[in-house]
């Protein structure tokens, strides 16, 4: 396979990857109003018990704690994905300086989101999980900034990465491009003295 095919297999992985997250991020918290909206007989129960209200902030943290976990998982695979595909950029593509800077951009959001946003997060988050949500928070309030933080960083690797692929299938065209116009120079009537006829 060719070098930057791969470089793009590989980056697409890593975007594609964010975007997964993102999804089952928001698509987890809204399982749980499914959920409460038609439980399982035996659950419905359990939830008339506790009332739905503490039903409903339980079964968030649990989902939110879940949560914490994937994204703490992912950052850390993206730091090492990341770091591999430095390398491979570096050693194993032709690419210049401004490729290997976007790579090293993309990681240094990783490890702001790893090091700076998700410990303040999950700080704040365990600390409002029991909080009921129309009830006033100042720790809410940090916890949707150091959140709108995130998700702009996560932004910006996405855009990033899209910037970067189109570099690599870009240069690629243009190469591509350059070797068949050295192919028809050759196959002109004026270059027919190369094999001395």
């Amino acid at each position: 396979m060719n070098s930057r095919r791969f470089a793009c297999f590989l980056l697409g992985i890593w975007i594609g990857g964010g975007l997964l997250m993102a999804w089952v991020a928001a698509d987890s918290l809204s399982s749980v109003d499914r959920l409460l909206a038609r439980p399982h007989p035996v659950a419905m129960a359990q939830f008339k018990a506790l009332g739905r209200a503490d039903a409903r902030l339980l079964l968030r943290y649990q989902v939110s704690e879940q949560n914490r976990r994937y994204f703490e998982n992912w950052e850390v695979a993206q730091i090492v994905m990341g770091g591999l595909f430095f390398f491979f950029v570096l050693f194993a593509t032709s690419e210049n300086k401004f490729a290997l800077s976007v790579v090293l951009v993309m990681i240094t959001g990783v490890l702001v989101q790893r090091f700076l946003l998700t410990p303040g997060m999950i700080s704040l988050g365990r600390t409002i999980d029991f909080v009921p949500p129309d009830a006033p928070s100042g720790a809410r309030t940090q916890f949707w900034v150091l959140h709108s933080w995130y998700g702009g960083v996560e932004v910006v690797k996405w855009v990033l990465g899209l910037v970067l692929a189109a570099r690599l299938i870009s240069r690629r065209s243009r190469r591509s491009g350059h070797a068949r116009q050295q192919i028809d120079m050759v196959d002109k009537a004026n270059h027919r003295h190369v094999n001395g006829l």
